[in-house]
């Protein structure tokens, strides 16, 4: 993995807005309608394309595919593996709407009007979504019936194949792919029915995921696990989720994996956010060269400080989310350049890359700022970290644009 060795790198956390076209077939595929499935696997295949010239021309280092081949940054792995069944939504399932259940019992009146529409409120008006249900994960719900297996070789040798064709003639610091861990997978249903318990569930699904981050891997790109394995107030089901990560990254290279740590990335107050000095040891034990964590998000922006005591590791790299996802308000490159100049100052320059908060469309009919912004964001990203790194060098950084 590059490091920040003459100038600080920059990144982002994966998801990025798709286009109206790719949209309108995953909406069909999600809705289980007849679409034409040539046609959208050509929308995708383009919009990668455009996708990731357009990361590279704003001078973003570390550039990926945008997940735009995705219904969701999590859901997309259940249809690359055997034994799972799609299932209705329990009456008692929530809706979409963010933060825990203690922090819906204390802000019920801002979450019943929150979950009605955020899902919804920048998709583009030709992609009409009066027909989508205001549920998490439409059409993504599974129960368990048969022993988990692997399955998607075909789908994840063709997203390696697309990124490598749009990555041709670019030159870039290092490429990354998303991937999420073995610990999401725990909505599914009739786990006791083939497993003795979650946690034997989870291993299966971590034996299974080792294919795919494997394919990855060996493939020359940056793997990169997304979700808040670490996510939870309790300390024992942490140590359980960082070994089941592990045991799914065995035989991985730690320098070609990076692990993102969000608190579930909605717009919500955040108020019961486990601190990240509460997990921030077992963090530093899942085998990867960098973590991603959120630093522009109001809620965690002053951690910064914690690593004046927590030292980080030798050899490894923090990529601090500078701008944030959750606000169409794009930061000025002076505050990007500040934010990136605490962390540099705290575990040296050498070991910061800049990037997001979490990524900016986690799910096709999620989109967290218009693409506008989402861009200008991006831009503003580039420009801060050429400000950190004019000032922490002493020496002027430009990016040329392609």
């Amino acid at each position: 993995m590059k490091r920040s060795s003459d100038r600080i790198l920059t990144t982002h956390v994966g998801s990025l807005v798709r286009t109206p076209e790719i949209m309108q077939g995953l909406k069909a595929r999600a809705l289980g309608q007849p679409y034409d499935q040539s046609k959208l696997a050509a929308d995708i295949r383009q919009g990668i394309i455009d996708v990731v010239h357009k990361q590279v021309e704003i001078g973003i280092d570390i550039p990926n595919d945008g997940e735009l081949a995705r219904l969701g940054f999590s859901a997309y792995a259940a249809h690359r593996l055997g034994g799972l069944q799609l299932r209705p939504a329990e009456p008692n399932e929530p809706d979409w709407g963010g933060g825990d259940a203690a922090e819906q019992a204390a802000f019920p009146d801002f979450f019943r009007q929150y979950a009605s529409h955020f899902r919804y409120l920048w998709m583009p008006p030709e992609v009409d979504i009066s027909d989508m249900p205001n549920r998490p994960g439409t059409g993504e719900r599974f129960r368990v019936v048969a022993p988990i297996t692997y399955t998607g070789q075909d789908e994840v040798r063709r997203d390696i194949d697309t990124f490598e064709t749009a990555l041709q003639g670019l030159t870039v610091a290092d490429a990354f792919i998303t991937a999420t861990p073995p610990t999401g997978r725990r909505a599914d249903a009739d786990i006791e029915k083939f497993y003795p318990d979650n946690t034997s569930y989870m291993y299966a699904v971590a034996d299974a995921l080792h294919e795919e981050y494997k394919t990855i891997t060996d493939a020359g790109f940056i793997l990169q696990l997304d979700l808040a394995s670490t996510s939870t107030h309790n300390p024992q089901a942490i140590d359980e989720r960082v070994e089941v990560v592990n045991h799914a990254l065995r035989d991985i290279p730690e320098e070609q994996v990076r692990y993102h740590h969000c608190w579930g990335s909605m717009n919500h107050p955040h108020t019961t956010d486990t601190p990240l000095k509460e997990f921030v040891q077992a963090m530093l034990r899942i085998k990867a060269q960098a973590y991603s964590i959120e630093a522009a998000n109001a809620r965690h922006e002053h951690e910064w400080m914690l690593w004046k005591d927590v030292k980080l590791p030798e050899g490894k790299i923090l990529i601090p989310g500078v701008i944030s996802h959750q606000t169409n308000v794009v930061e000025h490159p002076e505050l990007v350049a500040w934010r990136i100049q605490n962390y540099a100052s705290v575990v040296g320059k050498e070991n910061v890359i800049a990037g997001a908060d979490c990524g900016f469309a986690q799910h096709w009919d999620a989109i967290r700022v218009h693409p506008s912004v989402q861009w200008a964001k991006l831009q503003s990203l580039v420009e801060g970290a050429a400000l950190a790194s004019q000032q922490l060098w002493g020496r002027r950084h430009e990016h040329v644009s392609l």
